[in-house]
C-alpha cells in the first residue's frame, strides 16, 4: 500500500522561507515522477514542481520558477520543496503526489494533477503578515 506523508507546513511572513517534506512508502516502480501541488481556496489544484526517476528532469510552474527548489532522496524515498522568497498567493494547501511515469512530451503533462496516482493528506502554507 502507497502512502505519502507531508510535513513543514506553517504561517510565515511574506519574504519568507519553509522547507515542505514528503516521506513516501509502499511504491516499488523504478520510473515514476514524483512531486508537490497546491490548492488554494476556491481554486483548482495545481501543479509546482516534479520531478522524473528516470532523468532527473526536473518541472517548476511558471509562478515559482527561482523561488522554489525541488529535491529527492532516493536512499530515503524522500522528496522536498524547499520555498524561498514567499508571497501572499503562495498560500495553498500543499500536496506530495507520485505516479507512474507516463513519458510525456512536455512539461505541461506532468504538471497536471491527473497524471498522478497516490496523493498525501496535504499540509498547510499560510504567507501572511
Amino acid at each position: 500500500q502507497v502512502h505519502l506523508v507531508e510535513s513543514g507546513g506553517d504561517l510565515v511572513q511574506p519574504g519568507g522561507s519553509l522547507r515542505l517534506s514528503c516521506v513516501v512508502s509502499g511504491f516499488t516502480l523504478k520510473h515514476y515522477a514524483v512531486g508537490w501541488f497546491r490548492q488554494a481556496p476556491g481554486k483548482e489544484r495545481e501543479g509546482v514542481s516534479v520531478i522524473r526517476t528516470l532523468d532527473g528532469t526536473i518541472y517548476y510552474a511558471d509562478s515559482v520558477k527561482g523561488r522554489f527548489t525541488i529535491s529527492r532522496d532516493n536512499a530515503k524515498m524522500t522528496v522536498d520543496l524547499q520555498m524561498n522568497s514567499l508571497k501572499p498567493e503562495d498560500t495553498a494547501v500543499y500536496y506530495c503526489a507520485i505516479g507512474v511515469d507516463r513519458y510525456f512530451s512536455t512539461s505541461y503533462y506532468y504538471l497536471k494533477p491527473g497524471a498522478y496516482d497516490y496523493w498525501g493528506q496535504g499540509t498547510q502554507v499560510t504567507v501572511s503578515s
